[in-house]
């Protein structure tokens, strides 16, 4: 018997190391504060090498998303590209731990290692991340079983992807048949560097394929290269449905065609921003799984962000269903 599932993910399967830091560690290593960088698999050996206390997790920006929908209680999937070594076992693993059914096996690929991204985290709760992405990038269609993406209510894209045709193509794929058989598809932007790169597939893929689109101020501004996010809200409404926007500590706005929902946040000083993006997204899509309005929606996103960011790591530590229960959100 087929599986449904109310929530698939495609994304970066990337173990995150995480380590805390001074910025004078980061100067002395050349490490950028506060963005993220790819690199190169010697400079990832390099920073690997010199991090104290590590913490090691499985990560990935959308992979983060299904862990906390997970939490919340949807039945989730996830599919990503691990090779068959001891960091691709380890998240393969992880994953299924976590309740996650993992779809694609490691591959036996001896030339490419799995993706992992050094985060280091100052004490102002700042990350800087420097990313390798390794095997990841070669995900195709061949890795997203129809199965599964036939069979999604919700099926969430990684925005990151987008910057291989491999990629592009299983995005695609993935999207239309998710809708053919009734279910939703969306996409985290992630970067806006990636929609500057690829802006004329980026609006195509919202436009033709996709019911739902989640970025912060920035990604959705660089959909229609604008600095006005009035602008950039109607003009992204105008091809997509929804349009979810974070602001950081100015709220969140939704665009549902032309009715707009601001909701406001607490602002609180975060122990470590990592994967702040990712539980928002996970919190947002848990509401419209269980049928919830734009507002509970966001307030959801808003909760899930806000307890990943008091503290070290990028996915929920809290019992994140009696806390949005503690909440009145349930």
């Amino acid at each position: 018997m087929t599986k449904t599932y109310d929530l698939v993910g495609i994304g970066n399967a990337v173990v995150d190391v995480i380590s805390q830091s001074d910025d004078a560690f980061l100067d002395n290593m050349g490490i950028e504060k506060g963005i993220m960088q790819l690199i190169e698999r010697d400079r990832a050996e390099l920073l690997y090498g010199a991090m104290q206390n590590r913490v090691q997790t499985p990560g990935g920006s959308v992979a983060n998303t299904i862990a906390g929908a997970g939490a919340l209680g949807l039945d989730t999937a996830f599919i990503g590209r691990v090779n068959d070594d001891g960091l691709g076992r380890f998240y393969a693993s992880a994953m299924t731990e976590h309740g996650i059914d993992f779809v694609n096996d490691p591959v036996a690929d001896g030339v490419v290692p799995t993706s992992r991204s050094m985060i280091f985290v100052s004490p102002d709760g700042e990350r800087s991340m420097n990313t390798y992405l390794g095997i990841s990038t070669s995900l195709s269609s061949d890795d997203v079983p129809r199965a599964v993406s036939g069979n999604a209510k919700l099926m969430f894209l990684e925005g990151y992807l987008f910057d291989h045709d491999a990629g592009k193509t299983a995005f695609r794929e993935a999207a239309r048949a998710t809708r053919a058989a009734g279910g939703k598809a969306g996409i985290a932007i992630s970067d806006p560097f990636c929609v500057d790169r690829h802006r004329a597939d980026f609006l195509s893929l919202i436009q033709h394929d996709l019911d739902f689109v989640i970025g912060n101020e920035a990604e959705i501004q660089s959909l229609f290269e604008t600095d006005h996010l009035d602008d950039a809200l109607m003009l992204t409404a105008g091809i997509c449905g929804l349009v979810v926007c974070t602001r950081s500590g100015d709220g969140v706005s939704v665009m549902e065609g032309t009715n707009r929902t601001d909701v406001a946040v607490d602002k609180i000083t975060p122990v470590d921003a990592t994967g702040a993006g990712d539980q928002f997204a996970a919190g947002f899509l848990y509401g419209m799984s269980t049928g919830r309005d734009m507002e509970t929606c966001a307030r959801l996103g808003n909760a899930c962000a806000r307890e990943v960011i008091s503290h070290i790591g990028p996915r929920p530590e809290a019992d994140m269903q009696a806390l949005i229960k503690a909440e009145g959100l349930v």
